[in-house]
């Protein structure tokens, strides 16, 4: 199992930034150097508890779906969003958000395993990581760009 761990501070209210992680078209605007697209549950504004969105998008030269169902949630402190389907062998997103003199601390724990097991191992080191955290990290930049706007 891999875990990326990524903390991300936000000048913003733990209400403002759970909002706007949770909200779909800010995903897609986040997300749309890969053409990733809501294409079935949840489509637009807020996703919430027991509720399911599934992406498509462009990785590594080829369209893929995922669908995520939200699976936990306590509101303003964290959610949950899992696999249902995809390319995934596991995929687990846990936010976490705490308020400290104004601003939010939004941490992000993202632990998923590929299939193929050497191959898929080998491909996790050598690319899927990366292009994990790279895609968190463009993610969370576009989160605290509209959270701090709000």
């Amino acid at each position: 199992m891999t875990i990326i761990n990524l903390i991300t501070k936000i000048k913003a209210s733990k209400q403002i930034v759970f909002d706007v992680s949770r909200n779909i078209d800010v995903h897609q605007q986040s997300a749309s150097k890969s053409n990733e697209v809501s294409i079935a549950g949840v489509t637009t504004g807020l996703i919430n508890l027991n509720e399911t969105v599934t992406w498509r998008g462009k990785h590594f030269g080829f369209y893929l779906t995922h669908k995520s169902i939200i699976s936990a949630m306590n509101y303003y402190d964290y959610f949950v969003d899992e696999m249902v389907e995809g390319k995934f062998k596991s995929f687990k997103h846990q936010h976490f958000f705490k308020e400290e003199n104004g601003v939010t601390i939004m941490n992000d724990l993202l632990q998923y395993e590929t299939p193929f097991g050497s191959i898929g191992k080998l491909f996790d080191t050598l690319f899927l990581k990366k292009h994990l955290i790279g895609f968190l990290l463009e993610r969370n930049k576009m989160l605290k760009k509209i959270a701090e706007n709000q």
